[in-house]
């Protein structure tokens, strides 16, 4: 097991690498902790859950609401947690955001730390003290940022990972290389999907070199005014596609990368589009889909990153340089029309 610690403006926060979930029990009391996890993960791992006591939600991001949060608070109230009481999410993206939510408001605040379970999981939505929830077709739009305690990484937890699960969680490890690590772009080229699941190594190398490149970043800008933005690349137009479609996560930020270098292209010097969309497609990413851009064009006027009549977008002047400019929505928006209709 490897340990790395980084220190955030409130806390440190314990990172542990080929770790095993049996850990868990020295890092926490575990007769005043409660693990919330999904019906998928409780379902394929209950030996692991034995003797915690546990909340099981429903899985899905169609869950990661305002209601699911009420049920888990209701149901902390039951089995009496309290301020002393620690809360532990087992699970991917959804999992984990709800738990810093409510772990977070929760008697106004309570400990928590993260055990993710997914790809995606592991390198990204466990990772920067993000924690929400959505609301109609806007995501995240309700949340805070508060750092977990810990994260324990189990590769033994994927074992149970459906292939488009793993498809999907490396969409965000694509997006580190196109915007900050241009080595690792290489890499991936030279490799397939198949080679990180057959070789263990390899993968837990991948997640921790993703977990510290978002930490890292994170770490100089927790609140998001400054480099953080770079980690929203594909997700401006990506996260609009997931709602209006329902496509899963890393599919729609997969389709808005690609748009992403589109514009790059058009407002700057980019050149690497194809390259973009030969390695998507390589890891079995979309690159495209049929889009109204009317309705992306309505949910990006909600995003967070707008700011009266302009939004903050992340594009690339190079592969493993990603930028942040200041576009106005309208010009956006044109650039929108004209790529759902060019495809």
């Amino acid at each position: 097991m490897q340990k790395k610690t980084y220190r955030f403006s409130s806390k440190k926060v314990a990172y542990y690498f080929d770790a095993n979930f049996a850990y868990l029990e020295k890092l926490v009391d575990k007769s005043r902790s409660v693990i919330i996890t999904d019906e998928n993960l409780f379902a394929s791992n209950q030996l692991k859950f034995s003797g915690w006591k546990t909340i099981v939600i429903k899985a899905g991001e169609q869950f990661k609401v305002q209601a699911t949060v009420d049920e888990i608070i209701n149901k902390l109230i039951q089995i009496e947690t309290d301020r002393k009481s620690f809360l532990i999410g087992v699970g991917g993206g959804v999992v984990t955001d709800i738990t810093g939510y409510v772990a977070s408001v929760y008697m106004r605040g309570i400990r928590f730390g993260f055990v993710p379970s997914s790809i995606l999981g592991m390198v990204d939505a466990s990772v920067g003290g993000k924690n929400g929830i959505d609301v109609g077709v806007y995501k995240n739009l309700v949340g805070v940022i508060n750092q977990p305690e810990f994260l324990l990484y189990d590769i033994s937890l994927l074992k149970s990972l459906p292939e488009d699960e793993w498809v999907n969680g490396f969409a965000e490890i694509i997006k580190h290389a196109c915007i900050l690590d241009s080595k690792m772009f290489d890499e991936l080229k030279k490799r397939k999907l198949s080679y990180y699941r057959n070789n263990k190594a390899a993968l837990s190398k991948l997640i921790k070199r993703n977990v510290m490149i978002k930490s890292s970043v994170v770490q100089k800008d927790e609140f998001e005014n400054g480099d953080r933005r770079l980690l929203n690349f594909g997700h401006t137009v990506g996260h609009a596609i997931e709602n209006v479609y329902s496509l899963p996560h890393g599919r729609a930020i997969s389709i808005g990368m690609v748009i992403a270098c589109i514009v790059s292209e058009e407002l700057g010097k980019f050149k690497g589009t194809k390259r973009v969309v030969d390695l998507l497609t390589r890891y079995q990413l979309p690159v495209k889909t049929e889009m109204d851009s009317r309705k992306i064009v309505e949910i990006l006027k909600m995003d967070k990153k707008k700011v009266h009549q302009s939004i903050k977008y992340v594009m690339l002047n190079k592969i493993g340089k990603g930028v942040v400019q200041t576009i106005p929505v309208d010009l956006l928006e044109k650039m929108l029309h004209s790529i759902a209709g060019a495809r």
